[in-house]
């Protein structure tokens, strides 16, 4: 291990933990953790690490040294002192590491290797015309490499959950196949107990515990990529930022500085390299590099990142930004404010951290079974092999009914009571387009009572669609004018819809799709602009003309100069805008529709409303989280208006509507009604939503949405269809049910039959017998899962 030469200040300290399995393990390193002077840590299972929070001087040595008395593996990988200061870690360890027999790759050697050796073990054991004088001893030969060197993970898992006194599910795994396979052994090698006639005689387990290894070898290496998995919400989220920035020279004054050329002097630099008070370029369709205010230009920018909605925002010199967020039009100068870790991006970034490390997960059932189960059946064995010496003194009696004992309590049935439900579920899961992520999110499925929703991708379709057009005569004069006069919705859609045409803008796009979709097949001939121009933050303008068009009535050419945007902006390019045309606008932004108008030859004279609508199956799926006994609330940034629209639009009383919430108001919410006694599902799509998807007791992420919502979530809706939020609870719940009864089952199993082998009614062979009836029964019960809707 690294010394370390003295005591870091007063922090936050950061560690990697290797070697953990399960929820007992994360119990024994906080404990020691705890016990430090000064010291609370909370340890995270998904990410292997523990976040510690020091409150007196304590090296990173002393941490590293608490992790590895508890058995497992440690190195300090951050460290962010009382200042704010984030320094990397120092503190490692070395040789051979505490649990990296837990390592995928170390897994993902021994499982097909033993899968290979078991195969013909399984079949030479269990086939009576496959075996052969001698296949006995190949049995042995292939099993053995199996039962040891593939099942050393939970060999070494089990020594050293003895060393601490404590047992786990691989106390179980390792003590039935180390019985089992003695045990064959010493059948195998002892003459009187054989029979003369060859092949494979009775009481012989070896394709006990090679099958009892490969299979559980599997379902560990399955747990183990999930967990990995789960800490790339955090990598994925700091890969949406920036990584490189335009920094601008500054003057003496600290203005930019100009070339001659009117541009700006500009050197690239990583995004790490900005400091405070920097200032740096955006161009159009460029990433914000970090936290800052305009100083100059305009642009609309993509802030779905931050609120989830679809609208960009404009913005102008004075205005703050956030890093992360995209220009989707002008070129921006901005001024850093904020840097590194005190940015947004890695503020949502730590919520995501702190909802993971705050959300340890519900120990294994199995687990908490063999805490108690483990001790007893040891305590039963030697009890049972005591109790025949002191009574019959004969030692080979004696023996057979102890390991009648050991081997009646092998944890096939109890270890495959679990994965083959889970295997089964996710099976079925996935073909009804639901990703679950493991058993501990089943167990909390049964408790939810309330589910959050995210409106913008979730609820609704995630992207701008016009809704009501609206067009009135500009003018009396132009009324007098046929070639200045539009009179209808779909003409004022049409002209509308050409001068957006050539707009990136998810308005102009939204407004263009409507027009294309609106055009009918005889139409008039195309509509050709000219003089475009786009004006950030207002609107849209230029001159339309019918595609070879002549000259209209009293010679003028058939030309309009059509404006679209919002009422001021009309204003300031000189259109007069009428009083109905303001009022339709607010009414429709009141209502939480955007509205833009659409003005021509000087006088606005229609209006467009767009909004996001619902998703046809939205109401569906509504009805049917009801019906499981759920209480939907809508949960948005958006405005209240627009909320409340698409709340009764899917079924949703106002009252259970919360809208204008900021990412972190989100988590701050779903932990309000945690506090209250609730608990809570939410269902999102986006970045905004991961510290609330993480934070809340059940998280489900739309498929469709953002890798860092998904990762950050606990279910995953593959197809995009809130209806499968339904789906979801109810798979999981029925899953959660099939494993209960699976170690119901299996636990009432060994309950029934250990005192029958301790009694010497059952010998090994027969113990084995029952032992692969249970886990038929176990095995059927889950399949039952396939059937589920």
């Amino acid at each position: 291990m690294t010394a370390v030469e003295a005591p870091h200040l007063v922090g936050e300290v950061e560690l990697a933990v290797s070697g953990m399995t399960c929820a007992s393990c994360v119990a024994r390193v906080e404990r020691k953790l705890n016990r430090l002077d000064g010291v609370a840590a909370t340890v995270n299972l998904p990410l292997e690490s523990a976040h510690v929070v020091l409150s007196s001087e304590v090296t990173d040595q002393d941490l590293v040294d608490a992790v590895e008395s508890a058995g497992y593996g440690a190195r300090v990988t951050r460290r962010r002192t009382a200042n704010g200061a984030a320094e990397p870690g120092a503190g490692e360890t070395s040789g051979a590491v505490p649990g990296a027999e837990y390592r995928g790759d170390d897994l993902r050697r021994r499982l097909p290797v033993s899968a290979v050796l078991t195969v013909p073990v399984l079949l030479l054991s269990m086939v009576p015309g496959l075996s052969f004088p001698g296949s006995d001893w190949l049995v042995a030969a292939l099993a053995l490499p199996v039962v040891v060197w593939g099942a050393w993970p939970f060999h070494t898992a089990a020594a050293r959950a003895a060393r601490h006194a404590s047992s786990t599910m691989d106390t179980l795994v390792s003590i039935g196949v180390v019985a089992a396979t003695l045990w064959s052994l010493w059948v195998l090698g002892a003459d009187t107990l054989r029979p003369a006639e060859a092949g494979t005689g009775p009481g012989l387990y070896f394709e006990v515990g090679a099958v009892v290894t490969t299979f559980l070898l599997a379902g560990r290496y399955a747990e183990h990529r999930s967990r990995r998995r789960a800490g790339d919400a955090l990598r994925a989220l700091l890969n949406l930022g920036a990584k490189d920035a335009e920094r601008i020279a500054l003057g003496p004054d600290g203005a930019p500085l100009r070339l001659p050329d009117g541009g700006w002097r500009t050197t690239a630099v990583p995004v790490a390299a900005l400091q405070v008070g920097d200032v740096f370029a955006v161009r159009p369709g460029g990433t914000v590099a970090t936290d800052g205010t305009v100083v100059d230009g305009a642009s609309a920018l993509d802030t779905s990142l931050v609120t989830g909605e679809p609208v960009p925002v404009d913005v102008v010199s004075g205005d703050d930004v956030v890093g992360g967020t995209v220009s989707t039009s002008g070129h921006l100068l901005v001024r850093a404010t904020h840097v590194g870790e005190d940015t947004m991006l890695s503020r949502i970034g730590r919520l995501v951290a702190q909802a993971q490390t705050g959300k340890a997960p519900v120990a294994r059932l199995a687990d908490r079974i063999s805490a108690v189960f483990v001790p007893v059946v040891l305590a039963l064995a030697v009890l049972t092999l005591a109790g025949w010496l002191a009574t019959t003194r004969d030692v080979e009696a004696a023996f057979t009914a102890a390991v009648a004992v050991l081997i009646i309590a092998c944890p096939c049935a109890l270890g495959l009571a679990t994965p083959t439900a889970i295997l089964v579920g996710t099976g079925r899961g996935a073909q009804l387009g639901v990703l679950i992520r493991g058993p501990e999110i089943l167990e909390r499925t049964r408790r939810v009572d309330t589910v959050l929703l995210d409106k913008t991708g979730t609820v609704t379709e995630g992207r701008m669609r016009v809704v009501d057009v609206a067009g009135t005569d500009p003018s009396p004069r132009d009324r007098a004018d046929d070639a200045n006069h539009l009179t209808d919705a779909p003409e004022v859609l049409r002209y509308a819809a050409a001068v957006e045409s050539l707009s990136e803008h998810p308005i102009a796009r939204a407004i263009t799709a409507a027009g294309r979709a609106a055009a009918e097949p005889d139409a008039e001939s195309p509509l050709e602009v000219t003089g475009f121009v786009a004006h950030a933050g207002g609107g849209v303008e230029g001159l339309v003309r019918q595609a070879h068009a002549g000259l209209a009535p009293g010679g003028a050419l058939n030309t309009r100069r059509v404006l679209v945007g919002r009422p001021d902006w009309l204003a300031e390019q000189g259109a007069t805008v009428p009083g109905e045309v303001r009022s339709a606008v607010g009414q429709q932004e009141e209502a939480g529709a955007t509205a833009v108008a659409v003005a021509w030859n000087g006088t606005a004279g229609g209006v467009i409303s767009l909004r996001d609508p619902a998703k046809p199956t939205s109401a569906e799926a509504v009805a049917e989280l009801r019906e499981l006994g759920l209480r939907p609330y809508l949960l948005t940034g958006d405005s209240a208006g627009a909320a409340r629209v698409a709340a009764r639009a899917v079924g949703i009383p106002d009252a259970d509507v919360i809208s204008r919430v900021l990412p972190a108001d989100k988590a701050s919410v779903v932990a309000r009604l945690q506090a209250e006694g609730r608990t809570v599902a939410m269902v999102g799509d986006g970045v905004n939503d991961a510290a609330a998807l993480a934070t809340a007791d059940l998280g489900l992420a739309m498929g469709t949405g953002t890798d860092v919502a998904i990762e950050a979530s606990d279910i995953t809706l593959v197809r995009g269809d809130l209806r499968a939020a339904a789906s979801a609870v109810r798979l999981s719940r029925k899953t959660l049910r099939i494993i209960r009864q699976n170690l119901f089952w299996a636990f009432a199993y060994n309950v029934a039959a250990i005192p029958l082998a301790a009694a010497g009614l059952l010998n090994p062979m027969i113990a084995g017998g029952a032992m692969a009836a249970s886990s038929l029964l176990v095995v059927g019960n889950s399949l039952r899962l396939r059937r589920t809707t």
